[in-house]
C-alpha cells in the first residue's frame, strides 16, 4: 500500500510500528479513536487512548516531552490504567538514538495525519522581576500553592504534608508514613522541650504542629503562600497550639532573628532557591541558628545518572515555575562554603515513589471533585506531573536528600552525639 492511499488508522499504525521498532513498549498499549489497539490485544498496565485521527501528530509534532505533556493536558489523548507506567512511552521516545522522527518517511507519514487546530494550554502566570527575586518568588509560589486548599486536601494526608513520607513497608498507610517522617525529623534535629525551631516553607503547618505537640518546642513557620498561611494559623488555633506555633507569611530572607533558633528545618522549600543562590540561602540560615544549632535540609535533587528531556520543561511551565533541583554535590559544597558542617546525608527516593503513588491514586479517586475545584486542565496537569515524578524517583533519575548540617560553636563543638542510635529508638 502506498503512503498516499493509507487511511488515518493505517498511517497511525504504520507510524507506531516504525517509531517503536527498536524500543518496544512493555507496559503500554495504544487504542485509536476507532477502537484499533496497537501493538496487539494483550492486556497491559496502561492504555494510551488517541482521541481523534490527528492525536498522534498533536503529541509528537512539537518533538519535546513538554509538547507531549501539553497534548495530554489538551485532551488529544488520555491514559487508562496506571498512568505512571504510561511514562514509559515518553522515555522510549526521548531515548531513541536518532530522535523522534528519524526518517523522511516518518516525517511525511506524521504530516499526512490531520492537523487539529487547538487552543494552547495555559502555562504559568506572571513572572515579573529578576529570577528568584522576592517579588518573583512570591508570584510563582502563589501560582503553585495558592491553587486551592480544598484541592490539596483531596489527595494529601490528614495533616496536608506536601513532601515524602517515611514508609516502614510499601503497604504503610500514607497518614502513618507522614507521622513517621515527622518523628524522624524531630529525632534528627534532636528537639527538646523549650527549644525554638524555625520551619522554612512550613506549608500548611503540619510539621510545626507535630514538633510543638510532641517535643514541646516553640515554632516559627514561614510560607509565602497566603492560602497556606491562613489555613496553618487556623489549624494551629484549632489544635490549641497558638501559643507555641506562630505562622508568618514571610520570606526567610527578611527575618530578623539573628542567632535565635536552636534548630531549623526546610522541608521541600530549597527547590525554589536556585543553585546560584544556594550560598546566600545557607549563609542566611546559619545566621539564624545559635552556635551548636542544627539545620535539616530536605530537598529534591537530580540524580547523577539523570538524562534530561530535551527542550523546554513541562514542569517549569505548568507546575513549578523557576524550580531548580541541583545534584547533592553542588548543595553540599554551598553549605560547607558558608561554614556548615555536614553530619548526615540520606537519600529517601524510594519513599517519594511510594508517596507519589498514594497521591496519584487519591487524586484519581477524587477526579470529579478535583475538576470542580480547579478545572479539567489543572487536574490533568497534576495527574501527569505526579505520575511522571513517581517514575523519576522509581528509576533513580530523581533523589530526595535529607541533609543534617551543624553550626559548630566557637570551640568547634557541634553538639551532636557520637551515634545515631536515638534516631531509630522505638
Amino acid at each position: 500500500m502506498t503512503l498516499a492511499l493509507e487511511s488515518a488508522t493505517e498511517t497511525t499504525v504504520a507510524f507506531l510500528d516504525n517509531l517503536f521498532a527498536r524500543t518496544p513498549l512493555e507496559h503500554v498499549s495504544i487504542r485509536l479513536w476507532d477502537g484499533t489497539v496497537w501493538p496487539d490485544e494483550t492486556p497491559r498496565a496502561a492504555t494510551v487512548v488517541l482521541k481523534h485521527p490527528g492525536a498522534l501528530r498533536a503529541m509528537l509534532e512539537n518533538g519535546t516531552a513538554k509538547g507531549l505533556g501539553e497534548a495530554f493536558v489538551r485532551g488529544d489523548f488520555d491514559v487508562e490504567g496506571d498512568i505512571e507506567k504510561a511514562v514509559e512511552m515518553a522515555v522510549a521516545l526521548e531515548t531513541r538514538p536518532s530522535g523522534w522522527l528519524e526518517s523522511l518517511t516518518n516525517f511525511y507519514r506524521m504530516h499526512r495525519l490531520p492537523a487539529v487546530p487547538h487552543k494552547p494550554a495555559e502555562p504559568t502566570g506572571k513572572r515579573a522581576g529578576a529570577l528568584h527575586s522576592p517579588d518573583r518568588d512570591r508570584e510563582v509560589v502563589s501560582f503553585h500553592y495558592d491553587l486551592s486548599n480544598d484541592f490539596y486536601q483531596l489527595w494529601l494526608d490528614r495533616e496536608m504534608t506536601y513532601s515524602c513520607g517515611y514508609f516502614e513497608t510499601p503497604d504503610t498507610p500514607l497518614d502513618d508514613a507522614q507521622d513517621a517522617k515527622y518523628r524522624m525529623l524531630c529525632r534528627k534535629l534532636r528537639l527538646q522541650s523549650g527549644q525554638r525551631l524555625l520551619d522554612i516553607g512550613c506549608g500548611w503547618g503540619g510539621f510545626a504542629r507535630f514538633a510543638a505537640r510532641t517535643c514541646g518546642v516553640e515554632v516559627v513557620g514561614l510560607t509565602l503562600s497566603a492560602k497556606q498561611s491562613a489555613l496553618a494559623v487556623e489549624r494551629a488555633r484549632d489544635a490549641g497550639l497558638s501559643g507555641q506555633v506562630k505562622i508568618e507569611q514571610c520570606d526567610y530572607r527578611n527575618l530578623e532573628f539573628s542567632g535565635e533558633f536552636d534548630a531549623v528545618a526546610s522541608i521541600g522549600m530549597a527547590e525554589h532557591v536556585g543553585r546560584e543562590n544556594l550560598a546566600e540561602y545557607f549563609a542566611t540560615v546559619r545566621s539564624l541558628l545559635k552556635p551548636g544549632g542544627v539545620f535539616l535540609n530536605h530537598a529534591i535533587g537530580e540524580a547523577k545518572r539523570t538524562k534530561r528531556f530535551h527542550g523546554p520543561s513541562f514542569i517549569d511551565a505548568y507546575v513549578f515555575p523557576d524550580s531548580d533541583i541541583p545534584p547533592a554535590p553542588i548543595v553540599l559544597e554551598a553549605a560547607e562554603s558558608m561554614g556548615f558542617e555536614i553530619r548526615d546525608v540520606e537519600n529517601l527516593r524510594e519513599h517519594y515513589t511510594l508517596t507519589l503513588r498514594h497521591w496519584v491514586r487519591r487524586l484519581e479517586a477524587s477526579a470529579e471533585r478535583a475538576r470542580s475545584l480547579v478545572g479539567e486542565q489543572t487536574y490533568r496537569v497534576w495527574r501527569l506531573y505526579m505520575a511522571a515524578s513517581a517514575h523519576g524517583f522509581d528509576h533513580g533519575n530523581l533523589a530526595i536528600y535529607q541533609t543534617l548540617l551543624a553550626k559548630p560553636d566557637a570551640s568547634g563543638r557541634a553538639g551532636v552525639p557520637l551515634t545515631r542510635r536515638d534516631w531509630y529508638r522505638d
